[in-house]
């Protein structure tokens, strides 16, 4: 019995693809603020900074919406510091 070649894993490009799919939020003001991210952070964030990254685009509009603008503290201080980083970034 001859198993079936290994799948290849997705690639960097194809990642970076479905990510920014996820920021895709309805929200231009979101949307914005993810792309900058992704522009000027995502190609020299660590491993573990793109998983925070993943968890916050996890996160309801509305809530999201909330942090960014400063209308509400996020509970979660890696969320929170992301959300920082992310408004600082230039346009």
């Amino acid at each position: 019995m001859t198993l079936p070649p290994p799948s290849n894993p997705p690639s960097a490009a194809a990642d970076l693809r479905r990510i920014r799919w996820r920021c895709r939020r309805g929200m231009r003001e979101l949307d914005q603020l993810f792309e900058r991210w992704l522009a000027h952070a995502y190609p020299s964030a660590s491993e573990a900074e793109r998983g925070v990254f993943l968890r916050l685009l996890d996160c309801e509009d509305d809530r999201l919406w909330r942090w960014f603008m400063g209308y509400e503290a996020c509970p979660d201080a890696e969320l929170s510091a992301l959300i920082v980083r992310i408004r600082t970034l230039p346009a």
